[in-house]
């Protein structure tokens, strides 16, 4: 019951406040930027609510995944996996583009990147690649606190729920869930521009319950909402960051087919999803009381 209040919910609010672009001009909106944000507070602000004034559980940060944090070793460590582990699949997605004849690449001469430049014939613009890549790391932890306003929602709160019922179908509901509340925006042409609304809005919900799938194993493996909502703002961060940074000059990049944004880019991390789930690594840490007995019990062994 309250799986399906959340859903009606984060629907019905995100329509809300995406209603006034509908009003207005759309994409083109000069507060399209603010609406955006404010749409992407409303998984956590509902599941919120639903933990204050519904379940009221003793341990709320725990019931939206912000606790627990400790050991810091292991939120560190899924945090980095996940940053750089997103980072590396929008990257990926390029070549597996270009090999397959979606994503116009041209990785030897980048000539897309030349032409956008100052940078001469004979110099080499490496060096900038360098510095989009350490832009695109900087956005991501700018993307942290927006991409929490998403992941307390479907990660922290939702993902739990749902694991009950099996982690195919957790995965599947979450996934379907998040891609279906981007369409108040899919549906002015965000992100798939060139295709029919209802064809953008299928498209992101795959997109969402791949990637999700890897942001929920995130999720399970450190206990924690934090390492999934920065690999979900590197994800924010990569996917227009490096949209025409490998392409050939004046080439049109075709979301719907090309990045990670479209099915080429979906399938190595659809393996990975795959590999995980079937080798059951979708596992709980241990908590910290299972953690303390069962140093208690190597000391009094050795003891």
């Amino acid at each position: 019951m309250l799986i399906a209040l959340y859903a009606v919910a984060v629907l019905v609010i995100a329509w809300a406040v995406a209603l006034p672009l509908w009003n207005g001009s759309g994409l083109l909106s000069p507060w399209f930027g603010l609406t955006a944000l404010a749409m992407m507070m409303t998984p956590a602000a509902v599941a919120l609510v639903i933990v204050v004034f519904i379940e009221r559980p003793r341990q709320r940060l725990v019931a939206l995944g912000l606790r627990p944090i400790r050991p810091w070793r292991r939120t560190l460590g899924y945090a980095f996996l996940g940053l750089m582990g997103m980072l590396l699949l929008c990257v990926v997605a390029l070549p597996v583009g270009t090999v397959i004849g979606v994503y116009p690449g041209d990785f030897a001469g980048l000539s897309g990147l030349r032409a956008s430049t100052v940078v001469g014939d004979s110099e080499s613009v490496w060096p900038l690649v360098l510095t989009q890549f350490g832009a695109i790391i900087l956005a991501s932890f700018v993307n942290l606190l927006p991409a929490l306003g998403e992941e307390i929602g479907w990660r922290g709160w939702l993902l739990p729920k749902l694991l009950p019922s099996g982690i195919v179908p957790a995965v599947l509901l979450s996934g379907v869930l998040w891609g279906a509340w981007h369409a108040p925006l899919l549906l002015l042409g965000y992100n798939y521009p060139t295709v029919p609304g209802w064809m953008a809005v299928l498209l992101m919900i795959g997109m969402c319950t791949i990637v999700g799938s890897l942001l929920g194993w995130l999720r399970v493996r450190s206990g924690s909402v934090w390492p999934p909502a920065l690999a979900h703002g590197g994800l924010n961060a990569a996917a227009s960051g490096t949209l025409y940074l490998f392409a050939a000059d004046a080439a049109t990049v075709d979301t719907t087919q090309a990045t990670i944004l479209g099915w080429s880019g979906w399938i190595v991390p659809a393996v990975l999803a795959v590999a995980l789930i079937a080798t059951s690594s979708f596992r709980s840490p241990p908590t910290t009381t299972q953690s303390e007995t069962h140093v208690n019990e190597r000391t009094h062994h050795v003891a």
